[in-house]
């Protein structure tokens, strides 16, 4: 049973619904909710799947909806999915950030009057280090040619859309993909929105920029090939351990 600890006041439903995936983003969490605390005609939910951190008291000083879940970002968005009440669902990664606002509800309402499905944003990653420039480089091309959306890049969509294709598959990895890959055969090609999504680059100076880039693209073609993605999540612990 998921409890829900704090709720926005009723109104009217939103026009467009945040969903936070979070697990112990005390750290990065609050930038991204003062990004989003001026957005018009939306709502914010955060789905905590177990912190053992502050991030649902950080999520309650920034006035969202908090809800409980079993951890898995699949499960996660999927519950906060269920829970939100917007014609349009926005997925964004805790570790993200949106400082130009303007810039991305200008797109967002382009893709809403264009009569878009879904889309996503291009990114950039938060690095300094010059291998970054290509590494965001090499992904916006890749997203914007092949349709195939991480969540690195958030992920807009129609909720009709959306729960008529099941949502995410809630499988430990690849979720994202694997949606993507139902969206793009149901109803087209992604808009790849010209704001941009800061994403964080931990993940590649954790782990060490060329091993996890050759990490992700061995995990992938992994995947493509029928790959179990239980097998493959395991496979990407062993490597945030080391």
């Amino acid at each position: 049973m998921h409890a829900t600890h704090s709720r926005e006041p009723a109104a009217a439903a939103p026009a467009l619904s945040i969903i936070i995936p979070a697990l112990n983003e005390a750290a990065t969490l609050p930038a991204l909710l003062a990004d989003l605390q001026e957005w018009p005609d939306s709502e914010r939910l955060v789905v905590d799947g177990g912190s053992r951190d502050t991030t649902s008291e950080h999520a309650r000083e920034g006035g969202v909806t908090i809800l409980d879940s079993a951890p898995g970002r699949a499960v996660q968005m999927n519950l906060g999915a269920r829970a939100a009440r917007g014609e349009w669902l926005l997925f964004l990664h805790a570790d993200s950030r949106l400082p130009d606002t303007r810039a991305a509800l200008d797109a967002i309402r382009t893709l809403q009057q264009q009569g878009g499905t879904w889309g996503c944003f291009r990114i950039a990653l938060s690095g300094r280090h010059p291998a970054f420039r290509v590494i965001e480089r090499m992904m916006n091309l890749r997203v914007c040619s092949t349709g195939m959306v991480t969540g690195d890049h958030g992920l807009l969509v129609r909720a009709d859309t959306f729960h008529a294709l099941g949502g995410f598959p809630e499988i430990p990895l690849m979720e994202d993909l694997a949606l993507a890959r139902k969206l793009r055969a149901g109803v087209g090609r992604p808009h790849c929105l010209p704001a941009r999504l800061v994403t964080s680059s931990r993940r590649w100076e954790e782990g060490g920029i060329l091993r996890t880039v050759w990490l992700m693209w061995r995990l992938r073609l992994a995947w493509w090939g029928g790959a179990d993605p239980t097998t493959l999540a395991a496979r990407y612990r062993i490597h945030r351990d080391v």
